[in-house]
């Protein structure tokens, strides 16, 4: 039994299960406490001005049918109620986020509404599966669980439910990084032989994101992105520069400021992209003989583990085992 006066106030007044149902009932208060500055939404000063645009007829349905196909559908606008609390509250926020899920390959416009979404559902869910779990569990069994043991089953789901989402987005962020890094050198010699065979550099990124669509496809979806962008009507260094905050990798930068200069400076681009894919090609090599001058470092660890205690025990064994033996005669 234990000390604490409320837990056994609550066990008294509600049973064994009594510490559990107070903690339910007060999360739900604080939910149905919070739940109104949830739904209510930004005020956004554009409002008054959507809602006269809207009213010019059928160019303006036009354009918001528009929007709602650029968002994904009507997924996404369920959520659209709740992007007072899905959505971070400044610009300089909302602009990392969207960077962050990007460099993932996730470049809907409701990307981050929907990815709070997800770890809200997924916390809540967790949350309400180790409450479930809890109750079943002292319900059929004669000893039930202690508070603290409660308490962690509970929360810890709901921890695991919030930071999962974002666990894997960084997995995503890492494989993709990898996947760009590996397969530049590549790309960029392909580029070369497109700007050496007579065409443009707009026509060799897209002849390139079509090669590489099988054995690269994040490299294939970023230069695809690229040509997009630029058959769109942006400007060249700015499409540039937003390809390399995409990929996130420092070569890729290196590039576009490359490409930058010689499209200022009216180099060749043929000869920068040259050079430039030698030294590609060379930092891939010197990135592939760095891993495998780690392997035997990392193996150095399992071999200790693995190796000296067999051997001890088989060196030093029949010492030992002779030494007890010769104790024990002493003894008697």
């Amino acid at each position: 039994m234990s000390d604490n006066p409320i837990l056994t106030m609550l066990t008294d007044t509600l049973g064994p299960m009594g510490p559990v149902i107070a903690l339910a009932a007060l999360g739900g208060v604080m939910i149905l406490a919070a739940l109104p500055s949830m739904l209510k939404k930004r005020e956004d000063p554009l409002d008054k001005l959507r809602a006269v645009t809207a009213a010019q007829g059928a160019a303006s349905r036009a354009e918001k049918k528009a929007q709602k196909l650029r968002a994904g559908g009507e997924g996404n606008d369920k959520l659209e109620k709740f992007a007072g609390f899905l959505e971070p509250k400044s610009k300089e926020e909302m602009s990392e986020s969207r960077k962050w899920l990007q460099k993932a390959g996730y470049r809907s416009p409701g990307a981050v509404r929907s990815f709070h979404a997800i770890q809200f559902a997924g916390a809540l869910g967790l949350l309400a599966l180790g409450l479930l779990y809890t109750m079943f569990y002292n319900s059929s069994h004669e000893v039930p669980l202690s508070s603290t043991v409660m308490i962690l089953a509970i929360v810890l789901p709901g921890v695991f439910g919030y930071y999962a989402p974002k666990r894997w987005v960084n997995q995503r962020i890492a494989a993709r990084t990898a996947e760009i890094q590996n397969g530049f050198p590549d790309a960029l010699d392909m580029l070369l032989v497109c700007v050496e065979a007579g065409q443009s550099l707009d026509q060799g990124i897209i002849r390139v994101s079509k090669e590489l669509e099988a054995s690269y496809p994040a490299m294939a979806e970023e230069f695809a992105t690229v040509a997009h962008e630029i058959k769109a009507g942006l400007d060249k260094p700015t499409v540039l520069r937003a390809f390399g905050e995409r990929a996130g990798v420092p070569d890729v930068m290196s590039f576009v400021t490359v490409m930058i200069q010689s499209q200022q400076f009216g180099t060749s681009i043929a000869e920068a992209l040259r050079l430039y894919a030698a030294d590609m090609r060379d930092k891939r090599i010197m990135r592939a003989e760095e891993a495998a001058n780690k392997i035997p470092t990392k193996m150095t660890l399992g071999t200790m583990m693995f190796t000296v205690p067999p051997l001890l025990i088989i060196l030093v064994g029949p010492s030992v085992h002779d030494m007890m033996e010769n104790f024990k005669s002493i003894g008697m």
